[in-house]
């Protein structure tokens, strides 16, 4: 509660807790607003970067094409374009869009426990996505994701590289 400002680096998490979180309390209940208070300092990373702060360049180097997995739930959040405007502004990097960038991936929590043959079909599509970009890297903000089509890709042994925004953004 002391914080300023609650960064979270997946797409999922921030939409928990800046749009459910507050509706698992009733409005007259103290909670709520507590709930509504962290909801409206809370932000996903590439939101706070782009929309909040308005840093484009953190001084990244990456020489290399980068494709991009748009996680589902970022529409929940409102964003678009915050993730592409960061990788603009790697040194080096090339920006390749993927077909069906914003089609989900098949993971959804326990949707890939409870379907398996249906998200299976979802990540092997994206996966052939991805490898139709001959990407050395495959970006995205949520882990879910990334630990479902990165791990496809390795059962697959496909060498492109699976990251998280921000490791893409720390390197130099």
């Amino acid at each position: 509660e002391s914080a300023e400002t609650v960064v979270v680096p997946s797409g999922s998490c921030a939409a928990m807790v800046k749009t459910e979180y507050p509706q698992l309390f009733p409005p007259e209940d103290p909670w709520h607003a507590r709930a509504l208070a962290l909801a409206a300092k809370t932000f996903e990373l590439s939101d706070l970067l782009v929309n909040q702060l308005g840093v484009l360049d953190v001084g990244a180097k990456f020489a290399g094409r980068v494709a991009y997995h748009y996680a589902c739930h970022l529409r929940m959040l409102g964003q678009t374009n915050e993730v592409q405007q960061l990788v603009a502004h790697i040194a080096g990097a090339t920006y390749v869009p993927l077909e069906r960038q914003d089609q989900c991936c098949g993971f959804g929590g326990s949707f890939a426990v409870r379907y398996p043959q249906i998200s299976g079909a979802m990540v092997d599509d994206k996966m052939a996505c991805v490898l139709a970009t001959a990407a050395d890297v495959l970006i995205s903000t949520d882990a879910g994701c990334l630990m479902n089509i990165g791990g496809r890709l390795h059962r697959e042994r496909h060498t492109i590289e699976v990251l998280h925004l921000a490791e893409l953004l720390e390197r130099r």
